[in-house]
Order: C-alpha cells, then sequence, then structure tokens
C-alpha cells in the first residue's frame, strides 16, 4: 500500500481551516516578532497534519531484504514501518539509507553476487549487520505538538517519524519535514510575518556552507555510496570539473539499482547512471546566498523538494540549504534550540 502523504496534489481539507482557530490573533499579539511560527507549530498537534485518507507501507521483519527495497520502490515511498511478529510491536524502520549501507558494506566487485541483499530477512540483516546494538524506534504520538515533531526529527537526524497511536500501538502515519512545512505554509499567510522572513541566507546563517558533500560526475556510484554513509547526507550535487553543478544524486535515486538490478556493478560512472535514470528524481533547484528566507521556502514549497544547492552566479557550488536548515531556523532558533548539533 502506497502512503499518500507525497502526492504532490494533495491538499489540506478546508476543515483544516477551522484548526487555526486554536491560534488567536490576540495570542499572536503578544508574542515577541521571532516567536510567532514556533507559537504557531506549538499550538497544533501532529494529527491535524495528517490527510483525511492515508495509507501505509509496513514490512513484517521476516520479508527478505531485497523484496523489500523493490516495495519501497513499486511504491515510490522511501521508509516503511517494521513490525515484529513475535513481539508484536514496531521495532524500527527500513530505508533507503539502509539499502546504501548494505551496496556499501558488501559490495566487491561486478562478478560477485551479493548474497546479503539476495537472500537476507531483514531480520537477519538487522542482526548481522547492527549487531544487537539496534537503535530504538523514534517515533511521536498523534497529540504531540509540531514543535516536538520538528525537534525530534531535526534532532534525531532522521527524515521520516512514525506517528504511533500510544493505547493501541498502530502506525497512523509518517510525518516528514517536508509534510510539516507544506502544512505551516497553508496558515503562514494568515500570521504576521516576522522580520526574519525579509533577511537573507547570508543575513540569517541557513545552511551548510563548510565540508559540502558534493560528488563529481566522474566518480563512481560506489563512492558516492560511500560519502552517503560516511556523511549521511540525503542527496549529493553532482559537479563538474570546474565545480559548477549540473545534477543531483539522491539516496532515493540508489533504489532504483534494484529496479535496474544494477547493483552488482557500481564501478560506472555518475555520469553515466545518471544519464540512464528512468524513476521521478527531483530537479537540481539551486539558491542564492542574497536570496530572502521567503523566496526560499516558497521555492522549496512550490517544488517539492527536499534542499537547495547555494551556488554563486557561475553556479558553483557554495552550500546547501536543507528543510531541516529552514525549520531550525523558523522553529526552534527562536526557542534558544540548535538541534542542528546535537
Amino acid at each position: 500500500m502506497q502512503e499518500a502523504s507525497e502526492d504532490p496534489v494533495e491538499q489540506f481539507s478546508d476543515e483544516d481551516s477551522s484548526l487555526f482557530e486554536k491560534f488567536l490573533p490576540d495570542n499572536i499579539g503578544s508574542e515577541p516578532d521571532a516567536d510567532i511560527y514556533m507559537n504557531f507549530m506549538k499550538a497544533h498537534q501532529c494529527y491535524d497534519t495528517i490527510p483525511t485518507s492515508s495509507k501505509l507501507v509496513v514490512f513484517d521483519t521476516t520479508l527478505q531484504v531485497k523484496k523489500a527495497f523493490l516495495a519501497l520502490l513499486a511504491n515510490g515511498v522511501r521508509a516503511a514501518p517494521l513490525w515484529n511478529s513475535k513481539e508484536q510491536c514496531f521495532v524500527g524502520m527500513l530505508t533507503i539509507t539502509d539499502f546504501i549501507n548494505i551496496l556499501h558494506r558488501y559490495y566487491t566487485s561486478p562478478m560477485v553476487q551479493i548474497y546479503q541483499l539476495e537472500e537476507h530477512r531483514i531480520e537477519t540483516w538487522r542482526e548481522i549487520y547492527l549487531q544487537g546494538s539496534f537503535k530504538k524506534l523514534v517515533s511521536i504520538s498523534p497529540n504531540d505538538s509540531l514543535f516536538d515533531a520538528v525537534y525530534s526529527l531535526i534532532k534525531n537526524k532522521i527524515h521520516r517519524l512514525p506517528v504511533i497511536e500510544p493505547m493501541s500501538g498502530n502506525a497512523l502515519y509518517i510525518l516528514t519535514h517536508k509534510r510539516i512545512l507544506k502544512y505551516f505554509h497553508l496558515f503562514a499567510s494568515k500570521l504576521p510575518k516576522p522580520s526574519f522572513m525579509k533577511k537573507t541566507l547570508r543575513e540569517l546563517g541557513i545552511g551548510t556552507y563548510k565540508h559540502v558533500a558534493l560528488v563529481e560526475e566522474t566518480s563512481t556510484i560506489y563512492e558516492a555510496l560511500g560519502i552517503f554513509v560516511a556523511r549521511r547526507v540525503s542527496a549529493l550535487p553532482v559537479v563538474n570539473k570546474l565545480g559548477k553543478v549540473v545534477n543531483l544524486y539522491s539516496r532515493f535515486d540508489a533504489i532504483n539499482l534494484a529496479a535496474q538490478k544494477t547493483y552488482n556493478n557500481l564501478d560506472i560512472s555518475m555520469k553515466e547512471v545518471l544519464e540512464q535514470r528512468w524513476h521521478y528524481f527531483e530537479n537540481v533547484l539551486k539558491c542564492y546566498a542574497h536570496e530572502i528566507l521567503e523566496v526560499i521556502i516558497e521555492r522549496l514549497v512550490q517544488h517539492e523538494v527536499h534542499r537547495l544547492v547555494l551556488v554563486d552566479e557561475e553556479d558553483v557550488v557554495q552550500g546547501i540549504v536543507s528543510l531541516s536548515d529552514v525549520l531550525q531556523a523558523l522553529v526552534l532558533s527562536p526557542a534558544g534550540i540548535n538541534a542542528l548539533d546535537s
């Protein structure tokens, strides 16, 4: 079953407008300028962002790893909660990052089949790869605030936050940075606009500018996967020999290696792989340090992307502005919290 949260044509229902009554103008007037968006997030629950009708992909831990990743691709989703039938509870998440870790860990050459991907069950791989030190599932209650959700996503450096009903233990939804920003943007026009929205990225210092993770178009896929593993980034700007950005390779692109059955040959160049890319992918959307935050948010929401590549006037990569960076500035910084560095 397909997760419905990322459908670009999906809109929040008109009934959601009534939720705005939680955040009264009188209360807004009493808040400092920078606290407006922070308090909006504190006043709304995770439940408010869940679509009227949504579906989830859930995997049993006895499922074969390869089948699980093919199912992610077939349903167009990036992660799925893992259900342990013996323990009768959710024990973690299977993500594209796991797929990348498997490929990078076990790949040796085009001549050697990756047995771990072909045969292992999810539970077996977790036991072998994680050696029993499983990370605790990070989840949130539908009654928790969006402020709590933003904090949890950024602090734990995750991109998918399962919303689990505490009484029944049922997973209701997978909350993402993108969904939260989209929900915020729906109501932003009804809120007084803080002065920092008119400031530039340079003035606000939003984004990553040092040691930016990128890959040259002549590099191999295996080298790109190694950067994903080592740097824990979600996408890599692909640059030419002059350092100019020519494409973007995201973690979701890597799952196409399973569909095309090319994961046993990771020695081909990024340029070759990008030329063969057939599945939906995010375009390279750029931004500049002199652009104001309001414009940046509009671009992220309109194009439904997870990050913008910050370039100079000659398209040379200068940094990355991610959804985490933006939500940190909008929601957590006014509270005196820097979850990015936690």
